[in-house]
């Protein structure tokens, strides 16, 4: 794969689709395509000028969406759905979508950077 995808699923050792939770007590976090590609489009943009820049950015909301495993509700609460609630979770500039199902699964839904509006992603 390319840079960005090797890096990635290097450094978080890791972004499989899945994260399984290691104990009852954790949530289990998957990723969905949508958000892998705003990821990769994030690093990319960053990496045109600073490759290690973009590598810390990922790895840093990697490692923020993480939390979710112990803490789900963590995020902002931005509107019920029939699939449960969808949250954010804010990391630096950059917001994560996700959405905490009622068995408390989690799917990463998106990372937006703060200046788009991410009511044109949930309309």
């Amino acid at each position: 794969g390319s840079a960005w995808s090797r890096r990635f699923e290097t450094r978080a050792g890791c972004v499989q689709r899945r994260n399984a939770a290691t104990d009852s007590h954790m949530a289990e976090i998957v990723w969905t395509e949508e958000a892998e590609r705003w990821l990769r489009d994030i690093h990319d943009y960053i990496a045109s000028d600073n490759s290690v820049a973009a590598a810390k950015v990922i790895t840093g909301i990697f490692e923020k969406s993480q939390e979710l495993r112990r803490f789900p509700k963590i995020g902002h609460k931005y509107r019920d759905e029939p699939e449960g609630e969808i949250r954010i979770l804010l990391y630096g500039h950059y917001r994560i979508a996700y959405l905490l199902r009622p068995s408390q699964a989690i799917d990463v839904l998106g990372v937006f950077h703060g200046a788009l509006d991410i009511a044109r992603y949930f309309p």
